[in-house]
């Protein structure tokens, strides 16, 4: 019965997504890579939802809450605010040059070159860490919920590589053959179903807890583990309070308005208007999250306590232990369309990256649009088959999934977010300086946290990685700006509205923006013991 009817969901999505895109010109560059650029506030809210809430961040940080509690949540709540910074600034200048991808802002600002620094380090990023994570994290969900090994009478490692695999083909051919209309369309369905079903699942834990009462299951859940919620944290904390003004803001800013994983979804909106609405729409309902991925992470820890070696698996243990057995199918055919999600949101920027960015610029300059879509197609292919082999090799990741995951992403977020930033700021800095702070940036990140940090300093005495994130965006930008004072362009950057779609922004864009970033202070001040 779990296995039918989870077929049956996944079926149904993939039937509606192909009804949605049958019409869209998967032919040309618009039409595949941004859906031809008629993306509505609610589909791109849907979409950003998705790609954001994949198991990485279902699994990992119901994991970290396991361990440390409400604290964790300041990667959830914080994602508001950084989206509202988008709405409000970033957007508007991206829709204005009529971009495709991020690295494309970058070519007009800087050099081609620069451009294609940047979208090899995405490209990279997405390969060696992103696309694995997300597929290692969804294979064990799925292993735990349903037993697969017993399933299929074979070994733990067996079972993950026959998962990963059979995760990383579905996703492939959405994310390949399907274009950013049928990642979007299919996102927005199982966005519904997560929140649905990523809801009932705190809601059965406390009903389990108290004996068939929420109000009482989260009183015992307040009372018994008070220390669960703090959202200070102490100085040893995953995610120390001091971060959130430091380089907490900055990952949000980075992934938020700058990753082209994400971004792409504002970017394929029909005009400014759709594309604020729905980053703030997507930015009120990410203020939910952490009843989706850290209180069920909580309710895990009184229920199982320290008789998990993994705190990974408590959020799938959860489920199997307080869902209905009817409903068991269902949940794991929306978290595995979160799973497809983010795996094939990733790989269709990484085709759109490399068609555009790397195969027209460099490798056939006059390549049709037919031909640039096949290119990173077949890129893709590429891509998806590296990230599937790579996947089962990151099991016991050091410090959990999330924590993993964003302390790697230093390497390229924080020297991309910098030449961004100082690329919209000013208007004389030259491309020598961005060439300098993306090589310094790296260079210097992964020092720090490689070999400093495990073999010279030591783990115990090294400041936070997103303190050192926060310092060296700092140094980088000082670097920019003295470059740019000695050796300043010739002439003034002047962005040119390519008029693809309207720019008059949303009416209600600054007073909604407040309220949410008000909202998200009054839950750190009223957890703040």
């Amino acid at each position: 019965m779990q296995i039918l009817t989870f077929l049956g969901f996944t079926i149904l999505v993939a039937v509606i997504a192909y009804l949605k895109t049958r019409n869209t010109d998967e032919n040309s560059s618009d039409g595949y890579f941004l859906g031809g650029r008629s993306l509505t506030g609610v589909v791109i809210a849907g979409s950003l939802l998705l790609t954001n809430l994949s198991t990485e961040q279902i699994v990992g940080l119901n994991g970290a809450a396991f361990k440390e509690g409400i604290l964790v949540m300041a990667w959830e709540t914080l994602a508001a605010i950084a989206m509202v910074v988008t709405a409000v600034f970033l957007l508007p200048r991206y829709l204005k040059g009529g971009i495709t991808t991020v690295p494309q802002f970058l070519e007009k600002r800087y050099d081609k070159m620069t451009k294609t620094i940047t979208s090899g380090l995405f490209l990279s990023g997405y390969v060696v860490v992103l696309l694995p994570i997300v597929l290692y994290s969804g294979a064990l969900a799925i292993n735990t919920m349903f037993d697969v090994p017993a399933l299929l009478n074979v070994s733990e490692t067996k079972a993950l590589w026959i998962t990963v695999w059979g995760i990383g083909i579905i996703g492939s051919i959405y994310a390949i053959f399907g274009g950013l209309k049928a990642v979007a369309v299919s996102d927005l369905i199982n966005a519904i179903g997560l929140l649905i079903g990523g809801l009932m699942i705190p809601v059965f834990g406390l009903w389990a807890i108290g004996d068939g009462s929420l109000t009482e299951g989260f009183s015992i859940l307040i009372n018994t583990n008070p220390e669960k919620f703090n959202s200070l944290g102490g100085s040893k904390a995953s995610v120390p309070f001091g971060t959130i003004f430091t380089g907490m803001m900055l990952v949000q800013l980075f992934y938020w308005g700058t990753n082209q994983a994400i971004i792409q979804r504002a970017l394929g909106a029909k005009n400014l208007k759709e594309g604020q609405k729905g980053l703030l729409l997507a930015s009120f309902i990410k203020i939910l999250g952490p009843l989706i991925v850290v209180l069920p992470g909580i309710i895990a820890f009184h229920m199982f306590g320290d008789t998990l070696t993994n705190p990974d698996q408590a959020y799938p243990k959860l489920v199997t232990e307080v869902l209905p057995a009817s409903l068991v199918g269902f949940f794991a055919a929306v978290l595995f369309g979160a799973i497809l999600s983010s795996f094939n949101s990733a790989l269709n920027s990484s085709v759109t990256l490399f068609g555009i960015d790397i195969y027209k610029s460099h490798i056939k300059k006059d390549a049709t649009e037919k031909q640039t879509v096949f290119a990173g197609k077949s890129f893709g292919v590429v891509l998806a088959i590296l990230s599937m082999c790579i996947a089962p090799l990151i099991a016991n990741a050091p410090d959990g999934l999330f924590g993993y995951l964003q302390e790697v992403n230093g390497c390229y977020s924080i020297p991309i977010l910098t030449i961004i930033v100082v690329g919209y700021l000013t208007k004389y800095v030259p491309a020598i300086a961005a060439k300098v702070a993306i090589i310094s940036g790296v260079v210097l990140y992964s020092i720090s946290q490689f070999i400093l940090k495990p073999f010279v300093v030591g783990e115990e005495n090294y400041p936070h990685f997103l303190h050192v994130m926060a310092i060296l965006f700092v140094l980088n930008i000082i670097i920019m700006l003295i470059i740019g004072k000695f050796k300043p362009r010739v002439e003034a950057f002047k962005l040119e509205y390519t008029n693809q779609v309207d720019i008059k922004p949303w009416k209600y864009l600054k007073v909604t923006g407040i309220a949410i970033c008000l909202i998200v202070v009054g839950i750190y001040v009223y957890f703040a013991n």
